[in-house]
């Protein structure tokens, strides 16, 4: 979570790669037992987000469904920051991508994706395409993304060149402190691989309501007292050290725009599945001829 800002540990100091037609593909919740994250960016056209990105995003899902696409993927809205949705989706290994890619390759589905790439694109301003590996050892009681998740913080750091160790020691600290408390905090650790400057982490923190970020951000006073003042300097020197920068930004989970497995969707078919989401995408008006 955002443990590793000033403001939270109570601090004196300041505190995504592949083709766009496999981009709209690409993207199952983030998962926390499989090794890669994908994350596709996409920002939009003012007022052309909403129902209308619903829309074109609603065809993708239909077209994966149709492809049986065997990687699935959430969609989210931001809540801050600038307009735009994200798609995240997991993989073991990149040989999996590949032939997951490969279900696409069927002309008439090639076809469909290029069609819906073009329609979707009259709504963007621009998208990019990220790929993270999991860190297992400075994640803290990951969780597995399930039908009821509904929002997602993510904690995004640059580190300084060469502080790796520093980040990994403090990370060690917080986690220690946040087990010493009990505490309800939660992330999966990911660092980047493709799409982004080198030394790029990111913490994901699912919850199922807003309330799961009241009862986390609650915790704090019982956090900071149990740290004594040797940590707090510690803390303050390996952040100082490791960290360039960091920011948080919130999300919530779109189902008109996200391709779930079927158990997800029997669990809660009125979330996953919305009315306005049923309906395909209308076909672009076929260009009038010159008048002789």
């Amino acid at each position: 979570m955002t443990k590793f800002t000033p403001m939270l540990l109570g601090l004196s100091l300041a505190a995504a790669g592949l083709l766009p037609a496999v981009a709209q593909a690409q993207s199952p919740a983030a998962d926390s037992t499989r090794k890669y994250l994908q994350v596709i960016v996409e920002y939009t056209k003012p007022d052309k987000g909403g129902l209308a990105h619903d829309k074109t995003e609603g065809a993708f899902v239909q077209a994966m469904g149709k492809a049986k696409f065997p990687i699935y993927y959430t969609a989210y809205n931001s809540l801050t920051g600038q307009p735009r949705a994200i798609y995240l989706s997991s993989f073991d290994s990149f040989d999996q991508l590949d032939k997951a890619n490969k279900t696409l390759a069927a002309p008439a589905t090639a076809a469909e994706v290029e069609r819906l790439n073009l329609a979707d694109g009259e709504l963007l301003e621009s998208s990019k395409s990220l790929i993270f590996e999991s860190v297992p050892e400075l994640s803290f009681h990951s969780r597995k993304a399930g039908p009821e998740s509904r929002f997602l913080e993510a904690q995004i750091i640059q580190l300084r060149p060469g502080h790796v160790k520093d980040f990994e020691d403090l990370a060690k600290m917080v986690m220690a402190a946040d087990e010493k408390i009990g505490a309800s905090s939660h992330w999966g650790a990911y660092r980047i691989r493709f799409g982004e400057q080198a030394g790029t982490y990111v913490l994901l923190t699912a919850a199922n309501s807003m309330a799961d970020f009241d009862q986390i951000f609650g915790e704090q006073p019982k956090y900071m007292e149990s740290l004594s003042d040797g940590d707090k300097k510690k803390m303050n020197e390996l952040r100082a050290a490791a960290i360039e920068s960091s920011h948080s930004e919130l999300y919530s989970v779109n189902p008109a725009q996200s391709y779930v497995r079927d158990e997800w969707i029997k669990a809660d078919p009125d979330f996953w599945r919305p009315k306005h989401a049923a309906a395909p995408a209308a076909k672009a008006p076929a260009e009038k001829k010159p008048t002789p």
